[in-house]
């Protein structure tokens, strides 16, 4: 995972240097912080839209648990790393990949804990033939 983190960051190395390179060939003379607010802008746009059809899909279809686990998920991933990096500035842990893949491995485990739960739940509201009804007071928690 290292090698991964470490290619990530290589790839990313990259693209800036040949985005400088840009800038300097065409003597645009924009600021880091101008690449920056232009390139992190767009990057932004461009997933607003992929993401906003999927989302507005699997909440008309009725799959808000899914778009709430891709968003938990990236937050778990985000607040992972920040923790980490916290530590190296700190110097109050050591930072380790492997911490971080074992919190995200530990959301997803306990999210399945709880999918089969939920499961049975629900399965056992159909059985009983309660399902409609219980299910729209459910619904109300989003579950």
């Amino acid at each position: 995972m290292k090698a991964f983190l470490y290619w990530v960051v290589e790839m990313i190395a990259k693209i800036h240097r040949y985005l400088l390179k840009l800038n300097d060939a065409y003597e645009y003379d924009f600021t880091d912080k101008e690449l920056h607010f232009l390139i992190i802008g767009a990057l932004g746009m461009a997933m607003i839209f992929v993401v906003y059809p999927l989302f507005k899909w699997l909440a008309g279809n009725n799959h808000i648990m899914v778009v709430s686990w891709i968003y938990v998920f990236t937050l778990i991933i985000v607040i992972t790393f920040a923790i980490e990096i916290g530590q190296r500035v700190t110097n109050t842990g050591n930072m380790d990949f492997a911490d971080i893949m074992f919190g995200v491995l530990g959301f997803i485990t306990m999210f399945l804990i709880f999918s089969v739960f939920r499961g049975i739940f629900h399965l056992i509201q159909r059985v009983m033939g309660r399902g409609d009804q219980s299910e729209q007071e459910y619904e109300e928690w989003d579950c």
